[in-house]
């Protein structure tokens, strides 16, 4: 399950040392997307069960993940974060690889799995040459969310069971009346 951290609401730049990836993944490969911005296509055929790749970047706490973009614009969706455990998140800004430019897709066909504070993405079913990469980041809702927070955080996958947002839930829950006591 994915669990991609959103970045805190503010303004201004961090500067980033985006880091090539020292040696290619015999995947995947990085190029424009139709979905946003880049995105990762299969290299050749990925099989089903596939270990396509590793979420590499540095890794650092949430306290420091917050401090880091706290300046970032509230309407700037663009992340690199991806929470590791409940300690670490892997920003892969600072030394990430092809990874990071996997696009969200409602119904995609890869999957992130932790393991021992590490993310990996794996085939969910067999991948053909030349298609994208996706996976579902079902990014947290969080009770300080913006008004605006679903257009923030718009879907582009265009599957014909998206839920038209990357965080979940889809729908924020409803406020729950308060219970009167009888008098």
């Amino acid at each position: 399950m994915a669990k991609v951290k959103k970045k805190s609401k503010a303004k201004a730049k961090l500067k980033s040392k985006r880091a090539a990836s020292p040696k290619l993944n015999k995947w995947v490969i990085v190029r424009k997307s139709k979905v946003h911005g880049n995105g990762c296509f299969a290299r050749c055929d990925i099989p089903k069960g596939t270990r396509v790749i590793e979420y590499l970047g540095e890794r650092i706490s949430h306290k420091e993940a917050d401090r880091r973009y706290e300046f970032d614009d509230v309407n700037n969706n663009h992340t690199f974060l991806f929470i590791a455990d409940r300690r670490t998140v892997i920003d892969a800004s600072f030394d990430g690889n092809e990874a990071r430019w996997i696009n969200h897709h409602c119904t995609g066909n890869c999957e992130s799995e932790t393991e021992r504070g590490r993310v990996f993405i794996d085939a969910l079913r067999d991948i053909r040459k030349g298609e994208e990469l996706g996976y579902d980041y079902q990014i947290g809702r969080d009770k300080d969310d913006p008004p605006n927070v679903d257009k923030i955080y718009a879907c582009r996958c265009d599957s014909p069971k998206c839920r038209g947002t990357m965080l979940w839930p889809a729908k924020r829950p409803a406020k729950r009346a308060k219970k009167r006591k009888a008098a």
